[in-house]
């Protein structure tokens, strides 16, 4: 038999901290023992005063309801303390367990727009109306809760049905309990329903806000400098009143809704409280009950009734809430299916890995149309290699199929005398260092960011990071390697500029010593002219390694022994600087003659 979606869901959150759940349920038997403790010491004491015992037997009393609520309150916080602290252990390491299984996805898998959707619904599902794991957690303690009330109730009850059972029949506190069982049974009916109700309704408000974020994104960035040089409050505000607007309609329909049924349901438990405090009244009355135990009778009984409702509705929630899990199931349940490979990377001390593309192409999941047609490219050991073109020819496309981010939708990739394919996929990625244009640094201390490792080469990373041309910036560090970077942990974190960031991003990668050397437009943000001077000055750390530059510049193409010129997805020429210079109708020297200008020491010469 297939594993219920909620015991599923149950078993993999709690063993994101299995102590929270038991230090859980004993923190609730402490808090719901002590009402029931006091009723029946109130009722004991109002019997001892009607009955007119002993002063000393009163204080007494007294003394021990004192005495125990100190020390039930005393436990109770001791074990909430402990459940809130492993409470919020449990939900770091579900957020932590998240975003294991994100990073753990196949690239193509993590760039999917509907995958990066299926993450945020399961993020905002919580966030918006609390439904998923959390809910889920909230509904077991919900009802062990109502589960321990019912069993409280029960015992301190038991002298009641006692005396009740021997008290003569009377057809009006029959009916009484007739109209009891009717409430609850109404209840219990009505809350399933209301539950299933309240979920849909969720369901389709956490649809909406999402819809709505989306469409209020240019509000809650109203910030941009745009936004202020083109006075566009006015428009912002457009977009916000028609995502306020249509969020309203739903909001207003489904609250309706929750409104009325929540009267329904609050009226029924009070028909049934009412029916309760009548029967004990009744009884009471009769001579039956002590006058002391109305308290406790009364209290108990409410409590007994009431309680019986919720375990019946934690069946609904669960079933409610079912769809919410499965959302979150689903996302844990997404496999990868890029092939790893098995074929170990040879350790060649002459760095010989020869790469050739053979008549790729590719397109995005999503895509009809191809981006990249039919490439065939031979790069060699120690080669210098610039990919040019416009923005949108290809150019990085092409760098994360050599990467192997994706695999190729047509033809195949081989480095040496194999498909990459057959390649140990991390073996095959350790070949590579690569600075993206959107390169990221980690809010941590610098060496950490130089090595990407816990622990580094100190020597290493400091001849690295003179060598990318940060040796001035990092005399200034006092803690050296050791410096927080920006602020995010550590107020004495420090903030790189833009161009002191691509130099720890340059020297990162050479930290890796990768046989393979990528920049994929790192310093795009940077003018023509000293971005020539970084990819020269790179050129010369590079060594025998095999270096491959993009750019939709060409200041990096002087040095190269080979430049491949994309556009619209293909490669349209493959030469060296003078030979493709030499030929007026290409592409590349339509490009070169439309920078030209705006680096004159290339135009001289």
């Amino acid at each position: 038999m297939a594993e219920s979606v909620t015991k599923r869901a149950f078993r993999m959150y709690s063993a994101n901290n299995p102590k929270y759940f038991p230090i859980c349920f004993l923190e609730i038997l402490f808090e719901k023992i002590s009402p029931y403790f006091n009723l029946w010491m109130s009722s004991e004491i109002v019997s001892a005063m009607y009955e007119k015992r002993g002063a000393g037997e009163i204080y007494l009393l007294a003394a021990i309801t004192l005495f125990g609520n100190f020390f039930v309150r005393i436990g109770g916080a001791v074990l909430k303390r402990a459940a809130d602290a492993q409470e919020k252990i449990l939900k770091d390491n579900e957020a932590a367990a998240l975003n294991r299984k994100t990073l753990s996805l196949d690239y193509d898998k993590l760039e999917n727009p509907d995958i990066r959707q299926h993450r945020r619904k399961i993020i905002e599902n919580a966030q918006i109306n609390g439904y998923g794991v959390m809910h889920m957690a909230d509904d077991i303690k919900t009802f062990v809760q109502s589960l321990v009330n019912v069993l409280f109730a029960l015992v301190f009850l038991g002298e009641m049905f006692v005396l009740a059972a021997r008290a003569p029949f009377r057809p009006a506190v029959y009916l009484l309990f007739a109209a009891l069982a009717v409430c609850l049974v109404l209840k219990v009916i009505f809350n399933s329903l209301n539950s299933r109700k309240a979920a849909e309704a969720n369901m389709e408000l956490g649809n909406e806000m999402l819809e709505e974020n989306r469409l209020s994104q240019g509000y809650y960035e109203a910030e941009g400098m745009d936004n202020r040089i083109y006075r566009q409050q006015t428009l912002i505000s457009r977009i916000h009143d028609m995502a306020v607007r249509r969020h309203y309609e739903v909001f207003s329909r489904v609250c309706n809704g929750l409104i009325i049924r929540g009267m329904l349901g609050t009226l029924l438990s009070r028909l049934s409280g009412l029916c309760s405090y009548l029967i004990i009244c009744y009884y009471c009355t009769l001579g039956v009950f002590p006058v002391g135990s109305v308290i406790k009778y009364v209290g108990c009984l409410g409590w007994l009734t009431e309680n019986i409702g919720n375990l019946f509705q934690f069946f609904g929630e669960v079933r409610a809430n079912e769809p919410f899990l499965r959302i979150y199931l689903d996302y844990f349940d997404i496999k990868n299916d890029m092939y790893q490979g098995s074929l170990a990377v040879e350790k060649r001390s002459d760095k010989r890995f020869d790469i050739s593309f053979r008549d790729v192409s590719f397109r995005y999941a999503g895509q009809e149309n191809l981006c990249l047609k039919n490439i065939s490219l031979k790069l060699k050991v120690g080669e210098r290699l610039a990919v040019v073109g416009e923005n949108g020819s290809g150019k990085t496309t092409f760098i994360k199929l050599l990467c192997r981010l994706y695999d190729p939708s047509e033809g195949e990739i081989y480095m040496n005398d194999f498909n990459i394919r057959k390649y140990d996929y991390r073996q095959y990625l350790n070949l590579f260092s690569v600075v993206f244009q959107d390169y990221t640094l980690l809010s941590l201390p610098l060496g950490n960011n130089v090595s990407s490792a816990a622990v580094w080469d100190s020597v290493k990373a400091e001849r690295l990071l003179e060598e990318a041309g940060f040796g001035e910036r990092y005399g200034q560090m006092p803690k050296g390697l050791e410096t927080p970077l920006y602020k995010d942990f550590d107020e004495d974190g420090v903030n790189l500029s833009g161009g002191e960031a691509q130099k720890v991003a340059l020297a990162r990668a050479l930290y890796r010593d990768a046989p393979f050397i990528i920049l994929d437009e790192p310093t795009a943000a940077l003018d023509p002219i000293a971005e020539a001077e970084i990819y020269a000055k790179f050129d010369e750390i590079v060594g025998d390694k095999t270096a491959i530059y993009i750019s939709h510049r060409l200041s990096s193409c002087r040095f190269c022994d080979k430049i491949a010129v994309f556009d619209r997805g293909t490669i349209v020429q493959v030469g060296t600087h003078a030979e493709l210079l030499a030929d007026t109708g290409g592409k590349y020297y339509e490009l070169w003659n439309a920078q030209a200008q705006y680096y004159t020491k290339e135009a001289e010469r």
